[in-house]
């Protein structure tokens, strides 16, 4: 368990290696997510970082709201060959084409989902019964890339058109939708994010 240089917190290892990071950490990783557009954008961006750093993807964040219309899924649906070109020539976000074709798929497959199930939400929360699973993590050792639950999501959300929603992919945003709570038991977090279901 680590302690921040910025105050005497103890925290996720994974966070102490910039501000950027104890930030997300301590007011967004894990935190319950609700939210449309903020299930949305953290889907994209989740696969966006995909064989990146979390730390590349955070510091281009508002980039990319900037670049993809904040998230909205409905734009993003009709995104027009010369958009995508436009996009591919953004130095502020991860000029990958597969990528940014990707973003366009997953925004038609996010409203189809939500035409299905009322809402994304309530799709997405299934899959952990509707209410964040409360890990007891000790170490950083014991967490998983993918669990049982993360393979089940990819597959449908596969299944469903989506791209770049491979099983890892999916336990991560898991984690920082809060659909899990991942913090390690000696993080302040972890307590928070437990009395909060």
């Amino acid at each position: 368990m680590g302690v921040s240089t910025i105050d005497s917190k103890r925290r996720c290892p994974w966070c102490l290696a910039s501000e950027t990071y104890v930030a997300y950490h301590d007011h967004e990783w894990g935190t319950p997510v609700h939210d449309e557009r903020t299930l949305f954008e953290l889907l994209i961006l989740e696969g966006a970082q995909a064989g990146l750093s979390w730390s590349t993807i955070l510091n281009k964040r508002e980039n990319y709201r900037r670049a993809f219309d904040n998230f909205d899924a409905r734009k993003i649906a009709r995104y027009t060959d010369k958009k995508v070109v436009r996009l591919l020539e953004d130095a502020g976000i991860v000029r990958n084409r597969l990528k940014i074709a990707a973003t366009t798929q997953n925004a038609k497959a996010f409203l189809a989902v939500q035409k299905e199930f009322g809402s994304f939400d309530r799709y997405i929360w299934r899959f952990v019964g509707g209410e964040p699973k409360q890990n007891r993590r000790r170490s950083m050792k014991s967490v998983p890339a993918r669990t049982p639950e993360s393979d089940a999501m990819s597959k449908d959300l596969i299944e469903r058109g989506f791209k770049f929603v491979g099983s890892t992919i999916c336990y991560a945003y898991m984690q920082a939708t809060g659909m899990v709570n991942d913090h390690l038991t000696g993080c302040f977090r972890h307590p928070q994010l437990q009395a909060k279901r």
